[in-house]
């Protein structure tokens, strides 16, 4: 049975391009803080890296904090801030901030404050994309980076959060981005590495792979591979719609991350449809999470208004660079018998 991924939204496929440069950076042996020439040439490897993102993320200017990911980025960015946001948000923002900013049906968030508040760029779950207010502190950017075309330097944001293995490079690395002379206090202390806001000898294979991972994909956007994603995220839509009324697709109408498709069927418990879906040979997503061994209602769907049966029906569907349409087709096909044979054992 082939296997079918579709939740880039979780991880994604790590790109050749980014293989090639991981495999070179391992014959690289030296420290990237020593001054000889074996650390010089780490060093540069990081740098040149750090460039690539900067480019990518349309960041030049600003700084570029090397992390292990979104999690730390967000420790590292909102750690003893307070900063206002809402339950949308990733658990790693939710983690550090207050949670008191409303969000409307649409999956819009009211922002009072800005500069006293985060607010991320685009759902994992649902996809809808944000406006970002005018001053904003922090904006996760971890969904969009990758899939939409965005720069840092026309965001309205201080910082942002962003993350390799969401835009096909490693797990393990990702980078908060800052304005030049933003105020940083530093985690992790030690040896000052990062520009004395992560100390750590830096992950070089884990950087380079970044780096080769953002500037491939600033190629398929420029190539219009994201444009192509949509078209077969629409096409699932419509598949799935026009065969039966029972889905609640979230975010329909909104501007959403191109791959992404979050929908419910009341009734139907999410987690059941993703092991369902997942013995015939589809990875998926559930619109609940698990935490500490018990099943949860989605935080997103609830902060939206949705009632606890659809928020715990949901799933998402996430799509890639190598989805095809004929991927997209057979998941519809077969979703749509389970569907059924759902609906006459509940009958």
């Amino acid at each position: 049975m082939k296997r079918i991924y579709l939740d880039h939204n979780a991880t994604t496929p790590l790109r050749p391009e980014a293989r090639d440069a991981m495999i070179a950076a391992m014959d690289v042996c030296g420290n990237p803080s020593s001054v000889h020439a074996e650390g010089r040439a780490a060093k540069a490897l990081i740098e040149r890296a750090r460039a690539q993102v900067a480019s990518a993320f349309g960041a030049d200017g600003a700084d570029i904090v090397f992390t292990s990911g979104s999690t730390e980025g967000s420790a590292l960015a909102l750690s003893g801030r307070q900063l206002h946001g809402a339950a949308i948000e990733h658990d790693a923002v939710r983690a550090w901030i207050k949670e008191d900013l409303t969000v409307s049906e649409a999956g819009d968030v009211q922002v009072i404050a800005p500069e006293m508040s985060t607010l991320q760029l685009a759902n994992s779950e649902t996809g809808i994309v944000q406006t970002l207010p005018s001053g904003l502190a922090v904006t996760d950017a971890t969904q969009a980076f990758g899939k939409l075309p965005v720069a840092f330097n026309w965001m309205n944001a201080q910082m942002a959060l962003v993350s390799a293995h969401k835009l096909g490079g490693p797990k393990g690395v990702g980078a908060v981005v800052m304005r030049r002379g933003s105020d940083l206090a530093a985690q992790i202390k030690g040896g000052g590495q990062e520009m004395g806001r992560r100390s750590g000898t830096e992950n070089v294979i884990g950087i380079v792979g970044f780096g080769a991972a953002a500037e491939a994909a600033m190629r398929d956007l420029a190539n219009g591979v994201w444009e192509q994603i949509e078209e077969f995220r629409n096409i699932l839509e419509n598949a799935l719609e026009a065969a039966v009324k029972s889905p609640i697709f979230v975010g329909k109408g909104r501007q959403r991350l191109p791959n992404t498709l979050c929908f419910a069927a009341p009734g139907w418990k999410g987690e059941t449809q993703v092991m369902q879906m997942d013995l015939s040979g589809f990875a998926v997503s559930a619109g609940s999470a698990c935490s500490s061994g018990k099943v949860r209602s989605s935080a997103v769907l609830t902060a939206m208004g949705f009632d606890e049966e659809t928020a715990s029906s949901a799933i998402r569907v996430s799509l890639g660079p190598r989805t095809t349409e004929e991927d997209v087709l057979r998941f519809a096909e077969t979703w749509l018998e389970k569907e059924k044979k759902h609906r006459a054992r509940a009958a």
